[in-house]
């Protein structure tokens, strides 16, 4: 008897009419095959599953002014979106380098950009931290304009494997490159409490930093185990639960999105890295060249702005932002996640 080939797996049918999980949402998860379906859930005001809704895009063209034949850096590569506009805006002639930290999500991106033909000619990707920028530059730069978003992707968000949210069940991890380094989890087991508490406040501004740096250390030395973000949830629940009903879920909630920001932050070392970038930056510009940084919170955007600032008055920057740009009414109510987001630019001086 012949070998027959066997069968393909029929999908896993989902509980009830709508897909709840992000494995389940297997048709956002595949944009290609279901166009319809994922512009749906775009006309929404939704982000599909595995995507991220690039922000600010027109505005930060206006400001880079991009012609064909320049080089640029996008130094965040992360879904593409802001790349692929650029490369639209370089051609002929030009070429963008992209470089990104996260070994699972830029492989991703690098066969999207590469199925919509955006070779090596004109794209060139590495996986590296934007703190290593002088590397780069030497090799490959100076640059015509630099593009750095700060804000983390939705696709990592929306993954409950990463531990991002603490709106879905998974590992309390919070790294953007889970191979290298220790997970939040790992973190809130070997730091002290006053440490712990520096974190919730100079990362988030957290307000209840003392409370809930106290309740996480006291719950560890009992023996009881942090390692998923409901964990961490329900411990921050529970140690506010103190507050006035009329405002306890809204206080809640957002001390679990800033002491999940706060750990992620110290996880990845992201100021650290955010410094180094923005003191290298002049180097890596040619000159003329410009830059734009969007951030989504104030510890971010108040280096940024220091750092344009300082460097304007000793003349590195020839022009910068006066004000931070904004998202449009539009944008924030198609793309909620633009609401917080904040757009400075500056112009590297010619001499």
């Amino acid at each position: 008897m012949e070998d027959q080939e066997p069968k393909p797996k029929r999908r896993v049918r989902y509980k009830g009419t709508h897909p709840k999980t992000f494995k389940e949402k297997y048709k956002e998860l595949n944009p290609e095959q279901y166009s319809d379906d994922v512009e749906k859930v775009l006309q929404q005001g939704r982000t599909p599953a595995g995507m991220h809704r690039s922000i600010c895009v027109d505005e930060i063209l206006g400001i880079l002014k991009i012609t064909p034949g320049q080089i640029g850096l996008d130094a965040t590569l992360g879904y593409g979106g802001h790349s692929q506009e650029m490369i639209k805006c370089l051609i002929p002639g030009g070429k963008l380098y992209a470089i990104d930290v996260d070994p699972i999500e830029m492989p991703r991106t690098k066969d999207r950009l590469t199925a919509l033909g955006y070779d090596e000619d004109v794209l060139e990707i590495r996986q590296m931290n934007f703190s290593e920028i002088d590397v780069l530059s030497e090799e490959c730069g100076p640059f015509n304009f630099i593009l750095a978003d700060l804000g983390v992707s939705s696709m990592q968000i929306d993954n409950p494997d990463r531990g991002f949210s603490f709106k879905v069940e998974g590992p309390l991890d919070l790294r953007l490159n889970p191979y290298q380094g220790k997970s939040a989890a790992q973190l809130l087991k070997n730091i002290s409490q006053e440490e712990l508490e520096l974190v919730l406040f100079e990362n988030a501004d957290e307000p209840f930093y003392e409370l809930i740096a106290r309740a996480i250390k006291s719950n560890l030395s009992k023996g009881n185990k942090i390692i998923t973000t409901t964990d961490l949830k329900e411990l921050i629940k529970e140690t506010l639960k103190y507050l006035p009903e009329n405002i306890r879920n809204e206080e809640i909630k957002k001390s679990c999105q800033r002491c999940f920001q706060a750990l992620r932050i110290e996880v990845n070392n992201e100021f650290e890295a955010l410094d180094n970038f923005l003191y290298k930056l002049p180097e890596a510009l040619a000159p003329g060249g410009r830059v734009a940084i969007l951030s989504f919170h104030s510890g971010e955007d108040r280096r940024v702005k220091k750092s344009f600032k300082g460097l304007f008055q000793s003349g590195v920057y020839s022009e910068i932002a006066p004000d931070p740009v904004r998202a449009s009414p539009q944008e924030c109510h198609s793309n909620p996640r633009a609401k917080s987001a904040k757009l400075r630019w500056a112009i590297k001086s010619m001499n």
